[in-house]
């Protein structure tokens, strides 16, 4: 795949997500299903519980020549590749995934590890992993929506940055609401990765807790770090 595919799929990491709270909103969330299906086929990675189904049945990119072999990358497009999938994976724009860069540069150790350590403490990321929500952009609607508190505190901001120690919690008159039942019940444990060591959670009571730092050995993550580093080097 070019760089310039690469690029044309991305734009679909910046539209807005559909409210998945209400249901006629449907229409919408089948076409961003789609698109999140067509960038996970062509970044090679399951962006989505739904979307993993889908890459199982489909392990090539999408369009008429997804089947044929491809020529080899430049140096900068496999770079670029592997950019987009980090930003994908967390489901974020350029511009924040640039500033994570700046910050994570100028952090003690290794660039690359600090930049996934870094994305990983935000709020919409940890719901995710805690299986509180299903995909990154229902933890971003359950958040903007203002039904998450940390520390008893109402926190609107998915890119909110969580410390060890907090306590990210549902509302207690979100706690009926069908998305937070299917989770308090196990609904997503089974379809999400393992729960990583740097959260202590109890489903059942839609809670979870940053014990610590996350390590970029246990994050989730697919990422070749590196070269996420040396395409913002380059540039």
């Amino acid at each position: 795949m070019t760089s310039g595919v690469l690029l044309e799929s991305a734009n679909a990491l910046d539209s807005p997500f559909c409210l998945q709270f209400h249901r006629k909103d449907t229409v919408s969330t089948k076409s961003r299903t789609r698109s999140k299906t067509r960038l996970s086929r062509a970044l090679g990675i399951a962006l989505t519980p739904k979307a993993a189904r889908y890459l199982e049945k489909r392990p090539y990119a999408p369009g008429e020549h997804g089947r044929t072999k491809r020529k080899t990358d430049s140096d900068y497009a496999v770079r670029l590749r592997e950019k987009q999938r980090l930003r994908a994976q967390y489901g974020i724009r350029e511009a924040q995934l640039k500033i994570a860069f700046e910050e994570a540069r100028r952090a003690q150790g290794l660039t690359g590890e600090n930049l996934v350590e870094i994305l990983e403490t935000r709020l919409d990321a940890l719901l995710v992993r805690s299986a509180i929500a299903r995909t990154t952009a229902q933890a971003r609607q359950m958040v903007v929506h203002r039904h998450i508190l940390i520390d008893g505190q109402l926190v609107d901001r998915p890119s909110f940055r969580v410390k060890p120690g907090q306590l990210i919690h549902v509302k207690a008159k979100s706690e009926g609401m069908e998305p937070f039942q299917v989770a308090a019940a196990g609904g997503h444990v089974d379809v999400l990765p393992k729960l990583p060591p740097y959260l202590e959670v109890e489903i059942d009571k839609l809670q979870a807790r940053l014990v610590r730092r996350p390590k970029r050995i246990e994050i989730p993550v697919t990422c070749e770090v590196q070269l996420v580093v040396e395409y913002y080097a380059a540039r």
